[in-house]
């Protein structure tokens, strides 16, 4: 009777190790979140090109030249064009010095119409933009005005470009 009992013990472990077995796995699982963050900043890069006049003979010459701005992408700024480096120039009467001396005149302004003086006073005389995070070029209009009569020689000046964001 024992032996009948143990071995109907042994057959139901069995039979329940089989029923188990058989049956499928189910995985638990849990959820979390991983944060994930980044800060972009301002910021920008201005270059100038160079307006190249050509000769000048007493007729008024216009030109361009080209300023490349870079900022990121939504970024409010503004350009101002300071006097440049000759003796007595304004934002408004800039003057190119001589390699022999003298001064020559010119003017630069922001349309094509050579109206708007482009001058270094925000809100007054810049250039104001948004960054799109291309680059971006903006038109320098430049004049030499007629009926001026300076010495012969080479004229240069540098204008120092300013980019506020």
């Amino acid at each position: 009777m024992l032996n009948i009992k143990k071995n109907r013990i042994i057959a139901a472990t069995l039979a329940a190790s089989i029923m188990i077995s058989g049956a499928p796995v189910y995985a638990a699982t849990a959820t979390g979140s991983l944060v994930v963050t980044a800060t972009v900043l301002a910021s920008c890069t201005v270059v100038g090109s160079t307006v190249a006049f050509g000769n000048y003979t007493s007729t008024q010459v216009d030109q361009t030249g080209n300023i490349a701005v870079l900022c990121t992408n939504g970024t409010s700024y503004t350009i101002g064009l300071d006097a440049g480096a000759g003796t007595g120039a304004t934002t408004s009467a800039r003057k190119m010095t001589g390699s022999l001396g003298g001064t020559l005149n010119y003017a630069l302004y922001r349309d094509s119409g050579r109206t708007n003086n482009w001058g270094s006073t925000i809100g007054t005389d810049t250039q104001a933009g948004t960054g799109s995070g291309l680059l971006q070029n903006l038109t320098v209009y430049g004049r030499i005005a007629s009926a001026q009569t300076p010495l012969a020689g080479v004229y240069t000046d540098t204008v120092t470009v300013t980019l506020t964001y």
